[in-house]
């Protein structure tokens, strides 16, 4: 079964309270190559993106490394919001953050297969670069966590999975972080 590297994003120049897509700051375009290093022995191996400017700027340095186009995945882009208000998207975002799955609206829900959905079609190892929740959703997926948020994957951070015929397996959880979500 395919074994998949899950990236978060390196920092983003702004916070789901100020910009809908912001690209990196600094310190990200820093984290995105140090995920590049860490990656650069498993490849070349096809790299797949959120259409979001943070992560298509993430993958950039692996991209010219191993010389591979990123496939743009809208499935494994950041969480839905409700609303198009900064300031209330920000609020909603923590209220989800602190809740469970099953207490969520169906389009979340339905968002969260489509991630699940995404892996599976996968028929290769696979460099995904992605987004907090996004990643949180797989991998309480295979934990069985039920938990919105279960742990804080770090930006640049790197998290590998593999999908089976009965779930999803977690290989290595990311780095972890103890930073607010950006």
């Amino acid at each position: 079964m395919p074994k998949i590297y899950l990236v978060r994003h390196g920092k983003a120049a702004a916070g789901w309270d100020a910009d809908p897509d912001p690209g990196l700051d600094d310190l990200g375009r820093k984290q995105s190559i140090q995920a590049t290093e860490s990656l650069a022995p498993v490849g070349p191996l096809d790299i797949v993106s959120s259409p979001l400017a943070r992560t298509r700027e993430t993958a950039i340095p692996l991209a010219e490394l191993w010389q591979r186009t990123p496939r743009i995945e809208t499935r494994v882009a950041e969480i839905p919001s409700p609303t198009e208000d900064l300031s209330e998207r920000a609020e909603w975002l923590r209220g989800v953050m602190g809740d469970i799955w099953t207490n969520q609206s169906q389009e979340l829900l339905t968002w969260r297969q489509g991630i699940i959905d995404a892996l599976y079609a996968l028929e290769k190892d696979t460099v995904i670069f992605s987004h907090f929740i996004a990643i949180n959703a797989i991998a309480g997926k295979a934990a069985g966590d039920e938990r919105v948020v279960g742990f804080l994957p770090d930006n640049g951070s790197i998290t590998i999975i593999e999908t089976r015929d009965n779930g999803i397996l977690m290989v290595e959880r990311g780095i972890e972080a103890g930073t607010k979500v950006n």
